[in-house]
Order: structure tokens, then sequence, then C-alpha cells
């Protein structure tokens, strides 16, 4: 039987005399559940009266009993009397002690009888099982999302109230949970103590690591109930759901704009703020979000943790790897629907374009001028300012970019690295390869949309172009002519410098114009041919015939550049 008897010193005290049919004699009025003891009674109504009578003196928290508040405050004090003396791991609590006890064992004891997955502790299965129940029984009053257990609740609920009890010391940021900091603390030490067996990559944190993994096995867990199509995270998959529902419930107050995950209009939300709360400690530099940050933060350490397995080559980033893979596979998914031309990325695309479209988006302050891309403009700005940053160790000549320098010194060295196929030929420029190579494949990828004549070269397009539009933009600034070319301009100034550029190594003439020149070398070998060849005559003989036949010919071209400079003659 069941006796109470009250003290004085104890009033709810309930001594109980055990029996074999013991009675549960307090009844949850909320919930239904019974207690033996009054003090488990009392404690188990303070969740649903929300009382929390034990506050932390350092933050401020609340909790329902002293030993919830004593475990808690070992936070504060970072005090962990319970140590693994396998790993030598320290715990606040002894129950999470022997949890970890059970990674060193590999015991998982309980297992889910719906996929069989096992966990080392009941606690794990129970909030597993409501995976498949679909049970979320702790909502949030503030937006009422719903949660499987009361310690998710608890988290999220940071969110509303702003709350970051856990501080770094090392820098002095605040995260919502222990293990957030736990996380940002390997930031400071460099640890990433979990290794793929595959490719050795490290990572910071386990869940890292099995997400990285199933780039490895292909595995993707998470399946969709509507379309049955699978995803890699469990987050994917949840995005992807709403997709089926139509559910975007949050609305951006600035624009309107709808979003399927609160965390996406958080970022979206700094669209319009212009908030960047990520910064970075070497430069100064500021980003909307930490991932953002954590790629820029690998300029200053050169981290480039993506390789590719055929060339050996690093990149900073994932999507710069996939891009590079490219050129090893030949893979151009990216069409233009004009010409059918293939590129591996969209901005190249993008670029090409433009040739069509003639778009020229970037314009020069100064001048006036117009470019299809932002560089070129910058370029173009050199031509203003005079600025040549890169210089030549060799010969001291200055450079606006460094590629250029870069191609420069291989004419000192002679160094020609890009070699044809088909032919053997060296390029120092792999720009002057790939123009090579559509001398073997003919091709001709720009075409004159006036005349529908094709081209080779961006550049003698351009040129083309001028016999439509009579575009001359070359003027000599001695006599005013125009040209469409500067090559022209260049031959023609030589009529106002009288410069003769092409020497005739036999006879030590001079011409002015190329044509000239092989003209007179033509007459020079006819000539040679002509002459009768005696092997007692004198050589005088041969020398007059010689100079009577250079005459002739030097007199033909003279008439003909006398007609040429009548028909273009400069009026001073």
């Amino acid at each position: 039987m069941l006796s109470i008897t009250h003290t004085e010193e104890s009033p709810d005290l309930i001594s109980m005399n055990p029996s074999p049919t013991e009675v549960k004699i307090h009844h949850c009025s909320d919930c239904g559940r019974s207690f033996t003891l009054q003090s488990d009674f009392k404690r188990h109504q303070l969740i649903h009266t929300g009382e929390k009578p034990y506050t932390c003196s350092d933050c401020g928290a609340n909790f329902t009993t002293q030993i919830y508040l004593n475990i808690h405050q070992r936070i504060h004090a970072d005090e962990k009397p319970y140590k693994c003396s396998d790993s030598g791991k320290s715990f606040t609590e002894e129950s999470n002690l022997v949890g970890h006890q059970r990674i060193h064992t590999n015991e998982k004891s309980y297992q889910c009888s719906d996929c069989e997955k096992c966990f080392s502790s009941q606690s794990h299965l129970l909030k597993h099982l409501r995976i498949h129940t679909e049970e979320k029984p702790h909502q949030c009053s503030d937006c009422e999302k719903r949660f499987t257990t009361q310690s998710d609740l608890k988290r999220h609920q940071r969110i509303h109230t702003g709350e970051k009890p856990y501080h770094c010391s090392d820098c002095g940021k605040s995260f919502i949970t222990q293990s957030e900091l736990n996380r940002h603390k390997r930031i400071h030490t460099g640890e990433k103590p979990y290794h793929c067996l595959d490719c050795g990559k490290s990572f910071n944190q386990p869940g890292s690591l099995k997400k990285h993994m199933r780039i490895h096995t292909g595995e993707k867990p998470y399946h969709c109930s509507e379309c049955g199509k699978s995803f890699a995270q469990q987050s994917n998959l949840k995005t992807h759901q709403l997709t089926h529902s139509g559910q975007k419930k949050h609305r951006c107050s600035e624009c309107g704009e709808d979003f399927l995950r609160w965390s996406k209009l958080k970022l979206h939300q700094r669209s319009h703020t212009n908030e960047k709360p990520y910064i970075c400690s070497e430069c100064g530099m500021n980003f909307t979000r930490a991932s953002l940050l954590r790629l820029h933060q690998r300029i200053h350490t050169g981290e480039k943790p993506h390789y590719c397995s055929e060339c050996g080559k690093n990149f900073t980033r994932l999507t710069l790897l996939r891009l590079h893979q490219r050129i090893h596979t030949g893979e151009k998914p990216y069409h233009c629907l004009v010409c059918g031309q293939s590129f591996s990325r969209p901005d190249y695309l993008k670029l090409h374009q433009r040739i069509h479209t003639g778009e020229k988006p970037y314009h020069c302050s100064v001048c006036g001028k117009s470019f299809t891309q932002a560089s070129t403009l910058r370029i173009h700005k050199g031509v203003h300012t005079g600025e040549k940053p890169y210089y030549c160790s060799e010969c001291g000549k200055g450079f606006t970019q460094l590629s250029k320098l870069q191609d420069h010194q291989r004419v000192h060295t002679g160094e020609k690295p890009f070699y044809c196929s088909e032919c053997g030929k060296g390029f120092s420029r792999l720009s002057k390869l790939q123009l090579h190579q559509r001398v073997h494949t003919g091709e001709k990828p720009y075409y004159c949309s006036a005349c529908g004549k094709n081209f080779a070269q961006l550049s003698n397009l351009r040129i083309h172009q001028r016999v439509h539009t009579e575009e001359k933009p070359h003027h000599c600034s001695e006599c005013g002519k125009s040209f469409n070319r500067m090559r022209k301009l260049q031959v023609h100034q030589r009529v106002h410098t009288r410069k003769k550029p092409h020497s005739c190594s036999n006879c030590g003439k001079n011409f002015r114009h190329l044509r000239s020149f092989k003209r007179h070398k033509c007459t020079a070998t006819a000539v040679d041919h002509n002459t009768p060849s005696t092997s007692s005559g004198p050589n005088e003989d041969v020398t007059k015939s010689k100079e009577l036949v250079y005459r002739e010919e030097e007199k033909k071209v003279s008439e003909a550049y006398n007609i040429h400079k009548t028909k273009y003659t400069v009026v001073e």
C-alpha cells in the first residue's frame, strides 16, 4: 500500500512502501501523464507552463531545474569533468561521454525497424524515427515552424531572439550553438581532422566529409515522394519539394519577391540594405555572404583545394575546376544560334554574340570609343594615361599588360611553346596557333552581314566591313589623306619621309614599296638568265648588259611612279 506522510521539513514529501501494485497518483491534466513522485510531477508541469525559475547569472538563460542550470554553467566555466580515456576528449555531461565512447567501441545497439539503420543511443533512434513518422511536435510561436526535437526548437528560437550565448575567445564572434563555436574555432587552429580516404581532402566537420563522400559514391539518399528525384543533401530535397507545393511563404517587404527559404530571403534583403557583414581581416573587403568571404580569403592564403586530375592544375573554386576540365574533354555545351560556334563557358558565348549584335557596352570617358569587353577598355585607357607598368628586363620596352610582356619576352628567348599538330610549326602565342590552325581546317567563323563573305580572323572582318561603311579611320598627319587600314597609311607616309626600307643585296638600290622591290628582283633574275655565259669573253660586257636592262626597267618603274604621283598630287 501507498502512504503519504507530511513533515515540517518537507510538507510535500511522499514516502512509499513498495508493493506489487504500485499506483501513480499524480495525473497531468494537460497531457494525461501520471507520476508517482510529486517532485517529478511538478517538474513536468513546468513544460506546459513554460516556467523556468533557474536563471544563469552569466548569460541570462533560464532552466526548469537546478541540475540543468548547473550543467549549463559548465559552458561558461569551460568545465568538462568527464574525459574519454581513448581520445582524451572532455565533456560537460556524463551522458555525453557515454555516447561518445560508443564511437570507439562502434556499438550501435538501437536499430530502426523501418530502415534498419543503427544508432548508439536510444535518444538518437527516437529522433530518427520522426523522419519516418514525420512527427514534429515542437512548434515555434514566432513563425509556426515545427521541429522534431525540443533542442532543435530552442536553437531555432535564437534566430528570433538574436541570442548567441557561445563566444569565441580568439575573435569575439558569437554563435547560437556550442557546435557552431567548435566548428568556428577550427578556422583559427586550421584543424581539419576529418579526411577523405578516396582523394585525401580534409574537412573541419564530419558532416562536410559525409556530404563530400557522396561525390565518390554517387549516393543520393534523399528522394522526392512526388517525382522520385534524388538528392545528395536533405536541404536540397526540402528546397525541391517546395516546387511541387508552390509554397513561397517568405516575402521581401521591399520589392515583394517571394522565396522558398528564409535564408534566401535574408541574403536577398542585403541587396536593398547593401549590408556586407563579412569582413576580410587581411584587406578589409566586405562581403554579403560567408561563403564569398571564404573564397576571397584564398587569394591571401594561396589555397587552391580543387585540382585537375589530368594536368595537376589547382583552382580556388570547384566551378573553375569544372570549367577547366572542359579543355581536356573538349566539351562545349554553349552554342551560338547565329553561326553555330560552340563555347565551353556561357560568358565566352555572351562575348561572342556581340560580334553579331555589334554591342559594345563599355565606353571610354576620354575619347568615347566603345568596347565589347571591360578588360579591353581597361587596356585601352592606358593609351590616354601612357601607363605601361610592365617592363622587359632585356630591352626595357614597356607594356600595358603582363600577358603582352610575357609574349614579348619570347622574342628574346626564341621560345615557341605552341605547336601545330598538323604541320609541326611552332608559335610563341596560343592565339597565333589557333589562327594558324584555321589554314588546315579552313574554318572562317567571322562573316560579313552585308555581303556574306567569311573570314578566319575578326580583325580581317572589321577591316573588310570598312568597304561597306567607307570608314577610313587612319589619317596622315602631313597631308590629311585617310586610309581604311593602318598598313596603307604607313606605306603612304614614306612619300613624305622618303624612307625606302627595301634594299637590293645585288646592286644596293633602295625601294619605297615592297612590290617595286619584288619587281626589281624579278628583273635582276631575268637578266641573269638571259645574259649569255661565255668562258672567254670579258666581264665588262656582261656588266654593261645588266646595267642596260636595269636602266630600262628603272625607267618603266619611274614612269609608273610618276603617273601614280600625278594621280595623287598633294596640294600644299
